[in-house]
């Protein structure tokens, strides 16, 4: 029989076992979306930078064809990271750049999370890819989309099916917190949830203006 003991599973993510690559979160990417709302995605993608920005995950940032063809990285990613230059591509498969493998290795991290446009050309290349090289891989899938709900789907199965972990991006901030007794990341990760965390963030406004509550305290 196994012992239950108090530390959390190895596949947990938390701040310092993991590198976030933000692929693709572009203008002329974004326009044939249509498994998610442009809304919902920005809002999510937000959620997920000011999580990375304020565990001070290891972030990268590439584009493809950014002054040509593609558009400027959301703003919602360039305001939280305004001095961190996006690597621009040209290979669809962000995996296939030495510059993207060149950042890999240089930050040593066995955890690779994902999140961007669109999910079954731009996500799966380097999701497969790095799985073949014995990478853990997790897809933040509401920070991604594609041109249909059959692509994003199929794509996230296909993923699924090669061993990547599917997160969305509310559970990546709290997955990141996930002790309330936690005070130096309390205040943020709580601000970030009530700008960007839908009806729970709500329910935190609620709670603390009506009855001046607060998780673990």
């Amino acid at each position: 029989m196994p012992t239950a003991i108090a530390q959390p599973g190895k596949t947990l993510l938390n701040p310092t076992n993991h590198t976030l690559i933000l692929i693709d979160h572009q203008s002329q990417m974004s326009f044939a979306t249509k498994s998610i709302d442009p809304v919902q995605l920005r809002n999510n993608v937000a959620l997920v930078s000011k999580a990375a920005k304020e565990f001070k995950v290891p972030t990268i940032l590439t584009t493809v064809a950014e002054k040509s063809f593609s558009g400027p990285i959301f703003n919602e990613i360039k305001d939280v990271f305004p001095d961190e230059v996006a690597i621009d591509r040209t290979t669809m498969n962000t995996w296939e750049d030495p510059r993207i493998a060149e950042r890999v290795n240089a930050i040593g991290k066995d955890k690779i999370v994902l999140a961007g446009l669109w999910t079954s050309v731009c996500i799966v290349g380097p999701a497969l890819s790095a799985l073949d090289q014995g990478f853990e891989v997790y897809v933040i899938t509401d920070a991604s989309g594609d041109v249909s709900d059959e692509a994003h789907e199929r794509a996230v199965a296909r993923m699924i099916q090669a061993g990547a972990r599917p997160i969305t991006s509310l559970q990546y901030l709290l997955e990141l917190q996930r002790d309330w007794a936690r005070g130096e990341t309390y205040n943020e990760t709580v601000a970030t949830s009530i700008a960007h965390g839908g009806g729970y963030g709500l329910g935190l406004i609620y709670a603390k203006t009506m009855f001046n509550a607060a998780e673990g305290h």
